[in-house]
């Protein structure tokens, strides 16, 4: 619409809100204003009308498998917009990065409370990948929850000044400077947070600004937050609160002095939503739950991998999950190379006792690694494209005299090389050692234009003489700047380097500092992330037993993250289902403090509950799995021990039936491709593995479950049931072709083939009388459901199902394992015996008695 119609609307705005429509309009038309323009007027009104009342009231809508508020930006927003034209800028496309980043950002904002609510206190997880992003996802989540009322934001920037700087910069450019009378600071670039005399000048209901407050998780600095919240509470009531902890799993878990202070910060804000985010969550995982603690019970989402991001799985490959074939696993980039054990001692002092005095030796892989860090330099220059610094890193330890003992050797040989470059014999290794690496990893399998060494030779002294040799410590006073111009550095440091802060342009690492937790050994990574235009360039030198923990943490992470899918796409949430960590025989998943409150998980699919509840509704798909069910059915008939019949119950149960017929059926049966946990293949090798391990899960109990007031089902002759009911949810978007029932197996019907009364058990309980009275029987259950499935007047959110032909849900339990079956992957997960959750009973779908 056009500036004059805009100041018209508002002219007229007042008189809109004071008269019923139709006297509004009468009124309109006697200014003389046409017809056209009154019903523009209306119709603008109607739409903020509309708009204020939703933010006004909260209301839910089905987004994936959760409620929510939110389902997205509006055209009147400000701070994401911002973002989005900063990002285009830079040089973001809008396919597929800046629509990711929207999709992904609005999938958080959507599990937050609406900033209306009274009160709320929310606490979430999201888990990035090392140097993906993050920043900018939490980022463009702290813009959306602006535009949409939340006022308060503090972000917990890690500990190291160095990345606290870096955040507060980013937040300024990218969310006060694009709309610098939206936003009040409580901290600068370079002043961290202090006490400011009058709360009401920030969060009194005459300042209608956003708070920003980026602070250090220091415990002297969030000892002066808390308590100026708490001075500050009588402002705080209509004051909704988002809480980034940046790098979460560092200082905030299992800490005496900062765990204590955060949570204190919360308690001074009755409208909270913490949010961690870190790429390395496995402290974060093992909270205890059912402590008043920073557990992640609300939500834990992944964010997606971005396209050209060199993760873990790309540089190091990692090991076939179950159900998978070991040939389609990728083994990763050819991109490490091998620093032998005898080399470490050269570059590391063996104990504590040796530090003194230590220097290290340029071995032949150290030189390797510096020299073709020279060339990686020269081969960007002639390419001209992409990050303008280059950077190497050099990790052998954390203390600060063994990094200041590089300096001497490498400034030499810097020193000694640019002198060489008009030896024969020193241009000759160069070029081999170029010649051997880029043949190794051809630049055109990258997409990258391939550069021969005689291009770079005239490069080279260029390059040596910028090259500076920094040590980046806790105690140094040169540090790695990015600011003032382009880099090129040849980085030695500790723990100052190995989280969150980003080495710009980084192409070579040299690593043998040893660890003794994933979380510790995947932040010491710096080398993932992007590498535009230099993708075929990256190496990194590591011990061959580094390179294999790596590996191993790659198929860590691959499984987790399957686990943490299985929020947003099954009917679980953190306090029913624990993400599993595979251990490993020489780490620890984290720091023994926080892995306290952890417990033995099931292996694999041991002890779980897996059932269907996505399905497609065309009619082909449906009898495919009609006719795996009868085959299953008429076999049950004829090899059972034993049957059970209970037909006026709508229950049969076929006690031990061969595997084999299980294992045929799962073949046959399609289950949907949304549902990552109903792995057809998967689930066959676990039962595979079972019986060749431990001789368990040999024979299972069949159980078919219906609904005595439904049509029939005939599944074998003499065998039906009534047909149950189970109505769609309402989708925002929704497929014909695809329904969500959410919820398909009561807790009683998990315990069908079970002896004794079982009403009242609790899951755990009923997972205890398995493993005593079958402990080594699998269970499979059968449910018919009608085509049409209408809802009850009381489910508001559900629509009738509508498919093609009946549907066939599918629940499978599995015993825990024992014995020599639980050597059988281990893994530890959080405790979730301690948390009350009142379970709905889904019986009543059916119409059955509660």
């Amino acid at each position: 619409m056009t500036d004059e119609f805009d100041g018209m609307y508002d002219t007229f705005k007042a008189l809109l809100d004071s008269f019923p429509p139709s006297e509004a309009v009468k009124r309109l038309e006697q200014f003389g204003i046409s017809p056209d323009v009154v019903a523009g007027i209306r119709e603008r009104h109607e739409q903020q009308t509309i708009r204020i009342k939703e933010l006004e009231e909260p209301h839910a809508v089905v987004l994936g498998n959760r409620d929510t508020w939110y389902t997205g930006p509006h055209a009147k927003d400000k701070c994401w917009p911002a973002i989005v034209d900063l990002l285009r800028k830079d040089g973001w496309p809008q396919e597929p990065a800046v629509s990711s980043l929207d999709d992904s950002s609005t999938r958080v904002v959507s599990l937050l409370n609406h900033p209306k609510e009274k009160a709320f206190s929310t606490r979430g997880l999201v888990v990035g990948y090392v140097q993906s992003g993050k920043t900018t996802n939490f980022t463009s989540v702290m813009a959306k929850a602006a535009d949409r009322g939340y006022k308060l934001f503090i972000v917990l920037a890690g500990i190291h000044n160095g990345l606290r700087r870096q955040t507060q910069a980013r937040l300024v450019q990218q969310l006060v400077e694009p709309n610098p009378t939206m936003w009040s600071q409580l901290t600068g670039l370079d002043k961290d947070f202090t006490p400011q005399e009058n709360p009401a000048s920030y969060f009194g209901k005459s300042n209608k600004t956003h708070v920003l407050c980026v602070v250090k998780k220091n415990a002297t600095v969030l000892r002066k937050l808390a308590q100026w919240l708490e001075k500050a509470s009588n402002y705080l009531e209509d004051c909704p609160a988002l809480i980034i902890d940046d790098e979460a799993d560092q200082a905030t878990v299992a800490t005496k002095s900062i765990n204590p202070l955060i949570l204190s910060i919360m308690s001074s804000l009755p409208k909270s939503a913490y949010v961690g985010y870190t790429a390395s969550p496995f402290a974060n995982l093992l909270i205890d739950p059912s402590a008043a603690d920073l557990y992640p019970k609300d939500f834990v989402v992944n964010l997606p991998k971005p396209a050209g991001h060199f993760g873990t799985e790309v540089l190091f490959g990692r090991y076939a999950l179950d159900g998978e074939d070991p040939e389609q696993v990728d083994d990763g980039y050819d991109m490490i190379r091998s620093i032998p054990v005898d080399d470490v001692l050269c570059v590391r002092p063996e104990t504590r006792a040796d530090v003194e005095g230590f220097e290290p030796v340029i071995t032949d892989t150290l030189r390797a690694a510096v020299e073709y860090f020279w060339l990686v330099t020269a081969a960007r220059r002639i390419r001209g494209i992409g990050n303008p610094h280059s950077t190497m890193l050099i990790h052998t330890s954390v203390n600060t005299a063994v990094h200041n003992s590089f300096a001497r050797p490498l400034t030499h040989l810097r020193d000694k090389a640019a002198q060489s470059l008009t030896d024969p014999g020193f241009l000759s290794r160069l070029r081999g050692l170029w010649d051997q690496e880029t043949e190794r990893v051809p630049a055109e399998d990258f997409g990258e234009k391939g550069v021969t060494f005689d291009q770079l030779v005239s490069e080279l002294p260029g390059v040596l003489e910028s090259c500076r040799i920094i040590m980046d410590n806790s105690s140094s006073e040169d540090r790695l700047d990015y600011e003032n111009g382009p880099v090129v550095a040849i980085a030695v440091g500790g723990n100052t380097l190995s989280r969150g802060l980003t080495l710009e342009g980084l192409s070579v690492s040299y690593f043998v500092r040893s660890v003794s937790a994933y979380d510790t050994l995947l932040q010491m990574g710096r080398w993932f992330g992007f590498r535009n235009g230099y993708a075929d360039l990256p190496r990194i030198w590591m011990t061959d037993e580094l390179a294999g923990w790596f590996r191993h943490l790659a198929t860590v992470e691959t499984e987790m993250r399957r686990d943490i899918d299985i929020y947003m796409t099954e009917d679980e949430n953190p306090l029913t289902f624990a993400v599993r960590l595979r251990t490993h025989p020489a780490l620890r998943v984290t720091a023994a403090a926080k892995m306290r409150d952890a417990v033995t998980a099931a292996a694999s699919y041991g002890g779980k509950r897996v059932q269907t509840h996505y399905f497609h509704t065309n009619a082909e798909w449906l009898r495919g799995n009609i006719g795996a069910a009868r085959t299953l059915i008429a076999a049950s008939v004829a090899n059972a021990v034993r049957v059970e019949a209970r037909p006026d119950e709508g229950r049969y149960v076929f006690r031990d039936v061969p595997h084999e017929f299980v294992t045929g059926f799962l073949s046959e049966y399609r289950f949907h491709e949304r549902s990552p946990e109903n792995d057809a293949d998967l689930i066959i090798e676990y039962i595979k593995r079972r019986i060749a391990t431990a001789g368990s899960l040999g024979r299972w109990n069949v159980a078919i479950v219906g609904n005595p007031k439904g049509g029939e089902f005939i599944f074998a002759p003499g065998v039906a049931v009534g047909r149950n009911n189970r109505a769609r949810l309402v989708l925002n978007n929704p497929d014909p072709d695809f329904v969500d029932i959410k919820t398909l197996m009561s807790r009683r019907d998990a315990a069908v083939d079970l002896a004794g009364d079982t009403t009242k058990l609790a899951e755990k309980a009923i997972m205890d009388r398995r493993g005593a009275q079958l402990p080594d029987t699998g269970l499979l259950v059968i449910y018919p459901i009608d085509k049409l499935s209408e809802p009850g007047p009381e489910k508001k959110l559900r629509a009738p199902l509508n498919a093609e032909e009946h549907v066939i849900g599918v629940g499978l339990v599995f015993p825990e394992p024992q014995g020599a079956d639980s050597t059988v992957d281990k893994y530890i997960s959080a405790d979730l015996s301690n948390v009350r959750i009142e379970e709905e009973d889904y019986s009543l779908l059916d119409g059955e008695d509660a």
